[in-house]
């Protein structure tokens, strides 16, 4: 009977999986280090479950576990980050230093996994994601589970083994650092619709295909970013977008893009013109930002021997593939 009651349990535990995996991802800014989390949480609640009291709800038990697998990968202090958030913009006209370790950077998310699911909206957007990371690890947990998750403040202090009112101080600690992160331009005028973002999304992809400056002038804010990881160089502004786009990165001119999203926006893989022969390389995973009714930053991943896959992309495109 017991065994029987543990696997119903377990069964209740595995129904979590979506939205566990969305709070890892938060938690640690890497969906592959997330999917790991996910799975160590289920390994400790299984030979725990027998242990399993009912003081609390099944699920803040569970989270409590991944919580606590989240701050055991955090304790070393290594923290993730997009480029901007290390250093401040370069200049568009010179080429990048040496890549840094892919271990530094905040990485996307593929929208349309299904266990991925439970991360969208606001909350799972790249900058979103990346400002969290400026947070200490409870803090950090704190805000999730109290404004994206919904948990009560009596909840997350009983996960944390203290007070209401030191769980409401951490809360309050953590949204104060946050909006200092996001201050600026980043999500001021809104985001668009969903019709509104894709339309966008297809002008920019065929405007960058053709190398269509002015297209992508009118398409992009103001104070636009652009950033390349593994490299830690970022632009902001038009000027240097442009800079960027026809200098150092001219060699992109006529890349092929494939529609996909991430992290709950319209992303592209990009696939640039070989130079030994015809047809197209896998470049760059390119994920869109928006504010308003422009693009406010485009983040191009180059790790496309690991990413590709996870986003269903393609190893080669034809001259017929994607947009362009």
């Amino acid at each position: 009977m017991r065994d029987a009651v543990a696997d119903g349990a377990m069964d209740r535990i595995e129904e979590y999986r979506r939205e566990l995996t969305g709070y890892c991802y938060r938690m640690l800014g890497s969906y592959a280090e997330a999917e790991d989390a996910v799975q160590e949480t289920l390994v400790r609640a299984w030979r725990s479950i027998d242990r399993f009291e009912g003081r609390s709800s099944l699920r803040s038990w569970v989270y409590r576990i991944a919580t606590n697998v989240c701050l055991d990968a955090l304790a070393s202090g290594r923290r993730r980050a997009l480029p901007m958030g290390l250093a401040g913009p370069g200049d568009g006209g010179t080429p990048p230093a040496p890549a840094e370790d892919a271990a530094l950077w905040v990485e996307p998310c593929p929208s349309g996994d299904p266990e991925a699911s439970a991360t969208t909206g606001e909350s799972v957007r790249l900058a979103f994601v990346a400002a969290l990371q400026h947070l200490p690890p409870r803090q950090r947990a704190t805000l999730i589970l109290r404004d994206v998750l919904g948990f009560s403040a009596r909840e997350v202090a009983d996960l944390h083994g203290s007070t209401v009112a030191s769980a409401n101080s951490a809360l309050q600690r953590a949204r104060t650092t946050l909006a200092d992160r996001r201050g600026g331009t980043d999500g001021q005028l809104g985001q668009p619709s969903d019709g509104v973002r894709r339309v966008l999304a297809e002008r920019y992809a065929r405007a960058f295909s053709r190398h269509d400056m002015e297209e992508l002038n009118m398409l992009l804010h103001v104070d636009a970013t652009l950033c390349l990881p593994p490299y830690a160089k970022w632009m902001r502004g038009v000027p240097d977008i442009q800079a960027w786009l026809t200098g150092p990165a001219v060699g992109c001119r006529g890349s092929r893009l494939i529609p996909t999203t991430a992290n709950g926006t319209p992303a592209f893989g990009q696939y640039r013109p070989r130079t030994d022969g015809p047809g197209y390389t896998p470049w760059a995973l390119q994920v869109i930002d928006f504010s308003g009714d422009r693009i406010a930053g485009i983040t191009a991943f180059r790790d496309t021997e690991r990413l590709f896959p996870l986003f269903g992309l393609p190893d080669h495109v034809g001259e017929d593939a994607g947009l362009g």
